[in-house]
């Protein structure tokens, strides 16, 4: 559940762009990372409240209490990304945290250990903010952050949607633990939570995750407008700034930039052409995100959707608490099979998809061990081919070049089978 935090060069365009006051996406992406992490240092160097968060909690809490918030999950694949991980995974490791465990936990224990990275530092936390959505791994790494920080642990107990559709006692539930939470803040912070403010934030939530909705469904168009891996790396901010207007601002701009390239008939690569089309299921692998991606577009295969980022649509009406709980309790890794089929056959459908890739991550269990489960069943669904290859993403050992590059010729067979199959009717 994280991004890594883009370092690039400006080219001369892009140069000359930034004297006409014309910034690209990609240059205030860089940027609001780097504000990001470096706000976050300096509000704890002035004795502001800093909190470490899950990726996908309620963040709208922290915002209106005006509380600096950084998201373990992001920093810890800025590391793997920078492949700076093993140092930290080692140091775990070290102290008798199983390898089993999710390497993100591993690589942020390792980090509260350490406290320096040369990949990306963050503050150490004041408060700790969790929400068991995404997996029940996150429980133990909070609540064993807390113990050894000695700092609160604010904890979303949420409960797994066994039903196709989010149970209304589910919804209940979730809603008095919101409501305890702000209590909670009030009691740690000694301020008053001003639901003005509130509304204000939860407007500018919804307003940030519809652009960013926006943006990744122009992937739909053929050719897409949209290189898929690029959501990986936008969606740091959707993590990190969905309450601010800085993150409204970024999804627009990209949003209106694809806009132009799918008007003009523009794919995803410069020299070739989009000659399939898949959906990646899972999290990406950080250190080893150029080859996955070099590997698909040497076979001219796009990524134009995935499961993954999907994720961060979290989308309510302002002021509706229920609304709320129910988006955060809606999260697919929350979800039951059934579900999980439904919309992954969905996502084949309106993207048009010619083959998906499964990413058998050893790091999210939740995810993984219906993996085999939901591709048998969509490929019966959908007729429409898929491999899984092994990895991790944050841990490098894992990860076979080969093997992956030998699933994805498989992918290209199958996916070329299907089309002559198709030309041939």
């Amino acid at each position: 559940m994280g991004a890594i935090n883009i370092k690039y060069l400006l080219s001369k365009k892009e140069r000359w762009n930034r004297m006409e006051n014309k910034i690209t996406s990609k240059q205030m992406l860089g940027e609001l990372l780097e504000k990001h992490y470096k706000s976050a240092i300096e509000a704890k160097a002035n004795g502001k409240m800093v909190a470490w968060a899950t990726s996908i909690c309620p963040q709208e809490l922290l915002e209106t209490m005006d509380i600096d918030v950084v998201y373990p999950e992001n920093h810890a694949a800025a590391i793997g990304a920078r492949k700076c991980a093993p140092e930290f995974i080692e140091q775990s490791e070290g102290k008798g945290y199983s390898s089993d465990i999710c390497s993100y936990a591993r690589v942020n224990m390792g980090y509260a250990d350490i406290q320096f990275s040369e990949a990306e530092n963050i503050p150490m936390p004041d408060l700790l903010f969790c929400c068991s959505n995404i997996c029940n791994t996150v429980i133990k790494w909070y609540e064993n952050l807390a113990k050894n920080l000695g700092i609160p642990l604010i904890m979303f107990d949420m409960p797994f949607n066994h039903t196709y559709e989010v149970p209304e006692y589910s919804v209940k539930y979730m809603r008095s633990q919101i409501e305890y939470a702000i209590k909670k803040l009030e009691e740690i912070t000694g301020k008053k939570f001003d639901f003005d403010n509130f509304a204000e934030v939860m407007k500018l939530s919804n307003e940030t995750c519809e652009w960013w909705k926006k943006a990744t469904d122009l992937a739909v168009n053929i050719p897409s407008p949209l290189k898929g891996f690029d959501m990986f790396n936008y969606m740091a901010l959707i993590v990190c700034m969905r309450g601010k207007k800085e993150g409204k601002e970024l999804y627009k701009l990209w949003y209106e930039e694809l806009k132009e390239k799918s008007e003009k008939g523009i794919g995803p690569f410069r020299d070739q052409e989009e000659k399939y089309r898949v959906m990646w299921d899972g999290i990406a692998c950080w250190p080893n995100l150029s080859v996955t991606y070099k590997t698909l577009k040497k076979y001219g295969i796009n990524m134009v959707t995935s499961t993954y980022p999907e994720s961060w649509n979290v989308r309510y009406e302002t002021n509706d608490l229920d609304g709320m709980a129910r988006a955060y309790s809606s999260n697919y890794a929350n979800r039951n099979l059934e579900y999980d089929v439904q919309n992954v056959s969905k996502l084949v459908r309106d993207f048009k998809l010619d083959g998906i890739i499964y990413h058998s991550n050893r790091s999210c269990k939740l995810m993984d061990f219906r993996q085999y489960e939901v591709q048998r069943r969509v490929e019966e669904e959908t007729g429409v081919p898929s491999v899984i290859f092994d990895g991790d993403q944050t841990d490098p050992r894992i990860f076979s070049e080969a093997q992956y590059e030998t699933r994805i010729q498989a992918l290209v067979e199958m996916m070329e089978n299907n089309k002559k199959a198709g030309r041939d009717k």
